[in-house]
């Protein structure tokens, strides 16, 4: 008797709380079920947390009974507001409104940030707004990389000009789950340093069945004139499954362009300078004697001195003795030397002396060679001057 005494006490005092914990169900309302973009609407809440502090967004691709399975990144992250609850776990506040990256149909999503994690979302109509159904949901399929990742292929010989290097991203991958996976969307990153990677999504045509594998190649591309590391980040159904490293190599051939641009252009507007400034140039001399070519002013101003120069005249003396010494005699000298054995007279030590050329800035008085004994030349004899042999 006591024991069932108790057990309706105890009956008595749980049913309450079994009700106020379900009186207690985070619950969100709008004052409006539909708004365009650039409006706004109040959202009020109860049944949360005392102090809390929650974000409110508008996401797309939702609904109240599904959630929100793209996350964050199906929602219009830069309108959300924060709010914090009051001590009995209510709030209201202003929400702008805008149009998400995804298209409807559509909730405004609201969840803790710190502290145990609840959320509730109400259906919302952003008018003007795409709607589309939802995309069907891989029930039971999950994907798992078996091997390490690799980047295959080359960027060429463009990219050393700027072009933006581009490979493939190779991995295998394998179906873990329950359920086939059939066309299955992958986001690959790439981020460089300390900057998020930028997400990209890109579909594979085909289905893994339970238990098997497949490997997959997915075109990765950077910007043009990228350089320097990189990592290449693979994601599927919001988890990141494989990093891979990338070094990119610096266009040198931009560079190299720039150098020659900056060497050939001045040098070509000097070139053109240089002519115009020769063709304005007046010129001292055009058509007579003192003429010149363009181009030979220092040959031009040589010739103009040497032409300025006073003419050099030798003496008169001087004149008279080379005449003397270039005309040739027509009859032989007068003398008593002895013939030789050819008949023919010798010429004396005198004729010798006579045919010998005179300098023409020595006077035949002044010769220091003249009446000098042939046994006194310091120059060998000519082979053509005649011979003294026999000779007394």
């Amino acid at each position: 008797m006591a024991a069932a005494a108790v057990l309706a006490v105890l009956a008595f005092l749980l049913l309450p709380a079994g009700q106020a914990t379900a009186a207690e169900k985070p619950t969100v309302t709008l004052s409006k079920a539909q708004a365009g973009k650039g409006g706004d609407i109040t959202v009020k809440g109860k049944g949360w947390r005392p102090n809390a502090l929650l974000m409110m967004l508008v996401c797309g691709q939702s609904t109240p009974g599904k959630g929100v399975p793209g996350g964050t990144n199906s929602c219009a992250n830069d309108t959300g507001r924060a709010v914090t609850t009051d001590g009995d776990g209510a709030f209201s506040k202003k929400l702008p409104v805008a149009e998400p990256p995804k298209p409807c149909p559509c909730v405004v999503h609201v969840a803790t940030v710190t502290g145990e994690k609840a959320q509730a979302d109400v259906a919302f109509k952003v008018a003007g707004h795409p709607v589309e159904p939802l995309p069907e949901r891989q029930g039971g399929g999950k994907l798992s990389v078996l091997t390490d990742t690799r980047l295959e292929g080359s960027s060429g010989i463009l990219a050393w000009f700027g072009a933006p290097p581009s490979r493939k991203f190779v991995f295998t991958v394998g179906n873990v789950g329950s359920a086939p996976v059939k066309n299955p969307v992958f986001q690959v990153g790439t981020s460089h340093g300390v900057f998020a990677p930028q997400w990209e999504e890109q579909q594979w045509r085909g289905t893994i069945a339970p238990g098997k594998k497949a490997q997959i190649k997915l075109p990765v591309e950077l910007s043009a004139g990228a350089h320097g590391n990189y990592l290449v980040s693979l994601k599927f159904g919001g988890k990141v499954l494989a990093e891979q490293p990338w070094g990119v190599g610096r266009p040198w051939g931009v560079t190299v362009f720039w150098i020659l641009l900056c060497v050939v252009v001045p040098a070509a507007l000097f070139r053109i300078g240089m002519a115009v400034v020769d063709k304005l140039r007046p010129h001292r001399r055009r058509g007579g004697r003192g003429s010149r070519p363009a181009g030979r002013h220092r040959t031009g101003r040589l010739s103009e001195l040497t032409d300025r120069l006073p003419k050099l005249r030798l003496p008169q003396g001087a004149v008279a003795a080379d005449e003397a010494a270039r005309t040739p005699r027509t009859k032989p000298p007068h003398g008593t030397g002895k013939s030789g054995t050819s008949g023919k007279p010798a010429k004396t030590v005198k004729d010798t002396a006579t045919n010998t050329t005179t300098l023409p800035w020595f006077t035949p008085d002044t010769d220091p060679g003249a009446g000098t004994p042939p046994a006194g030349q310091l120059s060998a004899p000519s082979e053509n001057s005649p011979t003294t042999k026999g000779n007394t």
